[in-house]
């Protein structure tokens, strides 16, 4: 008797388990004939998320927030090392560019095969692996192309310096996005992201001066 009420209790709990896994919102990206949403669907689904100021919806931070969000703080923060390193070894603007655009086009296919090819949202939720894929590879290639501009200028003195803005500017702009998406308290925010850029800065120092 103590045996049956025993396995009883645990089929009990299984069923409760399934129950549960089948009416989780985000196991809810798959369609009615149980097809995975196609990139048509996602975009239209993000367009009219943000038509309808919908953008902090839990959807949303998934399938845009974060994979964005992850690539330009990997564009903004990887890049810095080869491209102050080329600048400090060689003084040469237009060759420190050159690397900057190719780390950064290098960086946003690794980053968009990677987020894609990962997770392919059937399990997750997460939406059309392509759309993440792109979002993040499009972000971490302008998270490492902005701060390279600068060296365009011919002056590498002016353009370090301008580099130096734009670099300030995108991590205040990460710290503003986590705080605004996440809830990430500011000063928090700011010493992590840009603690984490002082240390891949400080690589670029030390081997740009070897």
């Amino acid at each position: 008797m103590a045996q049956d009420t025993q396995d009883q209790g645990k089929n009990t709990e299984r069923q409760d388990i399934e129950k549960a896994n089948m009416v989780r919102p985000e196991l809810e990206i798959v369609n009615t004939e149980g097809d995975k949403v196609t990139v048509r669907q996602e975009l239209g689904a993000i367009i009219n998320a943000l038509r309808n100021n919908d953008d902090t919806s839990h959807d949303f931070l998934l399938r845009v927030v974060q994979p964005g969000l992850a690539g330009l703080m990997d564009g903004s923060v990887s890049t810095l090392a080869p491209i102050f390193a080329t600048a400090f070894a060689t003084h040469s603007p237009f060759t420190t560019f050159l690397v900057g655009i190719a780390s950064a086009t290098g960086a946003g296919i690794s980053m968009a095969f990677s987020e894609g090819l990962s997770d392919d949202g059937t399990l997750t939720g997460r939406g059309s692996p392509i759309v993440r894929g792109g979002i993040t590879g499009i972000m971490t290639f302008l998270g490492g192309a902005l701060h390279t501009l600068p060296f365009l200028v011919s002056n590498i003195q002016l353009a370090l310096t301008l580099a130096y803005v734009v670099v300030g500017v995108e991590l205040i702009a990460i710290s503003a996005i986590r705080h605004r998406y996440f809830g990430t308290q500011w000063i928090k925010s700011m010493i992590q992201v840009v603690g984490s850029g002082i240390l891949v800065f400080i690589a670029a120092v030390i081997f740009g001066n070897a």
